[in-house]
């Protein structure tokens, strides 16, 4: 009985052991499947995120950034409203940020580092509210974000317009692809004090370099700002040691109005005085005006949270956003690009004229019509018909054929002209070519002798 007793607990305990071991296999199998499952998820997800295409991420719901947002007073009613209409038949999403009332701000709270006078109310409260909207982004660790404007309006094709930016924007700051490392297309990028004399490196649109893809945003990896709606904006001074001077110029961009129709409020408007119609570029920003639309990176919302929002406030908002683009009155320079004309511009509503601004005297009278400044197919404009379906789209800046004409003519003549000025120039070259075989067949002929002459 002893025996049995004991072979039967040897027993039971072998069986004990078989089962734990059996057990811990099990676990094994499962932990070692699970674990292959996820690396494989992992190595799919890592093979997607590596060949996706971040152009594509303009078409989303935010442009391609990480978040819109959209600064105006609560009570602006009328300008919510129409905003959000915008935004909905343009498929994008984006969230408010509240405007502020000058008279709130406080004058302990307004960073000062010189003695002079308060700003008005209106350029107290629009740098506020743009601080907030930066703020957020700064608290958020967004890594990106447009800001907006209550009254800013777009084109229907203002994603394709985007797209068009970046692949500009690739251009002038994204490394050139299959070359030495830091070779770029704008040869004043990294060093532009060293090439203020060198002539514009102008890059067309329809010939761009091959870059390196950017791997943060669609637009580049290497931005501050991009200044994509406002009122004037030059293209860099030859003698600005701080910009790079390289810009891509896009002919017959059909969204671009003709030049009659396009203004600028900081002189000299060199995209229409030296360039044909439905000309587009792409620039380093110098003396932006207007903050209808810009978009921040990461970096660069911390950068201007410290350069705008705590340094020495002497001047309205969008100046301080040229002076940190451009390295002036104490700020460093950053990179900040822009777009001529600019693709988001201020809608003007019919109805008194005073309402069209918040911070600033724009008048007595009535507007008869809606507008938007410089863009033609508006989609405040066209929302009619956007609501009920359609693509019959109205230009409310369509072309004018007879200045097109004229156009194609004075090019005609000045082709024409330039022929003929080369082929007198080139008679007058064979006249002294003739000339001067003549003289050297009279230099070659031996001397008179006495009895010659």
């Amino acid at each position: 009985m002893i025996l049995s007793s004991r072979y039967l607990a040897k027993r039971s305990a072998a069986i004990l052991v078989a089962i734990l071991i059996s057990l811990a296999a099990l676990v094994y199998l499962y932990l070692y499947q699970s674990q292959s499952e996820v690396t494989s998820f992992s190595t799919l997800r890592h093979n997607k995120t590596s060949s996706h295409n971040l152009l594509d991420d303009i078409s989303n719901s935010t442009f391609g950034f990480e978040k819109i947002f959209v600064i105006g007073l609560p009570e602006r009613s009328d300008r919510r409203d129409r905003i959000t209409l915008q935004a909905a038949l343009s498929d994008i999403e984006f969230e408010f940020v509240d405007g502020v009332l000058g008279k709130n701000v406080p004058d302990k709270v307004i960073p000062g580092t010189s003695k002079h006078d308060r700003l008005d109310d209106g350029s107290l409260g629009c740098w506020r509210a743009h601080m907030n909207a930066i703020r957020e982004i700064v608290h958020r660790n967004l890594s990106s974000a447009l800001i907006m404007e209550d009254d800013a309006d777009w084109d229907v094709r203002i994603k394709s317009q985007l797209r068009d930016f970046a692949l500009s924007t690739h251009a002038l700051i994204q490394p050139l692809a299959d070359a030495p490392p830091g070779s770029y297309a704008d040869p004043t990028f990294l060093n532009p004090a060293e090439h203020m004399e060198d002539p514009v490196p102008e890059i067309p649109f329809d010939n761009l370099p091959a870059t390196i893809p950017p791997v943060t945003s669609p637009y580049g990896d290497d931005w501050d700002l991009l200044w994509l709606g406002h009122c004037g904006m030059l293209f860099p001074w030859p003698g600005n040691p701080n910009l790079p001077k390289g810009r891509v110029i896009h002919l017959n961009d059909e969204t671009v109005a003709q030049k009659q129709y396009l203004y600028s409020v900081t002189p000299p408007f060199t995209l229409v005085d030296d360039y044909p119609h439905h000309t587009r570029a792409v620039n380093h920003v110098q003396d932006g005006v207007c903050t209808l639309g810009y978009a921040v990176s990461q970096r660069g919302a911390r950068k201007l949270l410290h350069d705008v929002g705590l340094m020495d406030l002497e001047r309205p908002i969008d100046i301080l956003l040229a002076y940190f683009c451009t390295g002036d009155h104490g700020r460093s320079f950053h990179t900040c690009l822009g777009i001529q004309p600019g693709i988001f511009q201020h809608h003007r509503a019919a109805g008194p004229i005073n309402a069209s601004s918040d911070i600033g005297d724009h008048g007595a009278g009535f507007r008869e019509k809606s507008n938007t400044d410089m863009i033609r197919w508006s989609v405040l404009l066209n929302a009619d018909e956007i609501l009920n379906g359609g693509t019959n789209f109205s230009d409310q800046l369509p072309d004018d054929k007879k200045k097109e004409e004229k156009k194609v003519k004075e090019k005609t003549k000045a082709e024409k002209g330039k022929e003929e000025k080369k082929g007198k120039e080139g008679k007058t070259e064979e006249g002294k070519k003739e000339e001067g075989g003549k003289e050297e067949k009279e230099d070659k002929k031996p001397a008179a002798s006495k009895g010659d002459r």
